[in-house]
């Protein structure tokens, strides 16, 4: 099985502008799933789950899986 997330993220620039959808909300933000099993951080938000948002890629550490998003 491939590992999708390296794959993902290589195709992707900071700045960038996706769009996905709430998965989960956290006390620090919320989770948004952009492709299947890619999921980044929009710190700071208040969205129910299931909520479409366009969202612009800040950070990308690959090494830890992790994407840090803000809304666009």
């Amino acid at each position: 099985m491939t590992e999708p997330f390296a794959p993902y993220v290589a195709a992707q620039r900071d700045g960038t502008v996706l769009t996905g959808h709430v998965v989960s909300e956290m006390p620090f933000g919320v989770f948004v799933e952009l492709a299947p099993e890619i999921h980044g951080l929009l710190v700071g938000a208040k969205l129910p789950e299931g909520t479409e948002v366009q969202v612009k890629v800040l950070d990308v550490d690959v090494e830890k899986q992790r994407m840090s998003l803000t809304q666009a």
